[in-house]
C-alpha cells in the first residue's frame, strides 16, 4: 500500500494562514470583520492587535515613541516592535495605511 506524505507542520501552518487571510478578504464590511475577529480572538488578543494598529498611524506621522506611549499607554517595547515591522515587515501595515488613505513614507 502506498503511503501519502503528511505535509510538514510549517506547510500546514502556511496553508492555515492562507485560509484565514482568504476568510478575512471575503468579508465585505468592517462590521463583518469585527464580528469575525471577536469570534476568532480572545479579548486580550483583540486588545493587543488594536494597540498595535493604533500605533501605526502615529509612527507614520513621525510621532516620537515616548509621545505615542503617553497618548496611547502602549508600551515603548511594543511601539518599537511595530516600528520595526512597519519598516521591514511583509508590507501589510503599509497596504492597510494606503487603503485607509494614510500615506506610507
Amino acid at each position: 500500500m502506498k503511503r501519502r506524505a503528511i505535509a510538514p507542520v510549517e506547510t500546514q501552518a502556511a496553508d492555515a494562514l492562507s485560509e484565514l487571510a482568504a476568510a478575512l478578504s471575503g468579508l465585505r464590511t468592517p462590521e463583518q470583520v469585527r464580528a469575525f475577529l471577536e469570534d476568532l480572538c480572545t479579548p486580550a488578543e483583540l486588545e493587543a492587535m488594536s494597540d498595535r494598529w493604533r500605533v501605526v498611524p502615529l509612527l507614520e506621522e513621525g510621532v516620537p515613541y515616548r509621545e505615542i506611549h503617553e497618548r496611547t499607554q502602549v508600551s515603548v517595547t511594543t511601539i518599537g516592535r511595530v516600528a520595526r515591522v512597519l519598516e521591514r515587515g511583509a508590507g501589510g501595515y503599509a497596504a492597510a495605511l494606503h487603503r485607509r488613505g494614510l500615506r506610507h513614507r
